[in-house]
């Protein structure tokens, strides 16, 4: 993998990370003051599952270039 790769996949899994803890952080703000009564840990939970699926996608993403790719056998019948 080249730097240059490596460099564009780290920018995706950053925007990528901003994204996902933006949108846990404001649907945890919206939780809370809709349905928990102004409780916190809806906002931390929020948080933390967007961070979650964020990390989640850039272990793969970063792994993808290591992972044998198997092509699809073809059957004629």
């Amino acid at each position: 993998m080249s730097e240059k790769e490596l460099g564009k996949k780290w920018d995706r899994c950053l925007a990528d990370s901003a994204i996902k803890l933006g949108t846990g952080l404001g649907l945890g703000i919206v939780f809370s003051v809709l349905f928990f009564k102004r409780h916190t840990w809806p906002i931390s939970f929020g948080s933390g599952v967007g961070l979650g699926m964020a990390y989640a996608n850039c272990q793969n993403d970063l792994r993808s270039h290591y992972l044998q790719h198997r092509s699809k056998k073809v059957t004629h019948t």
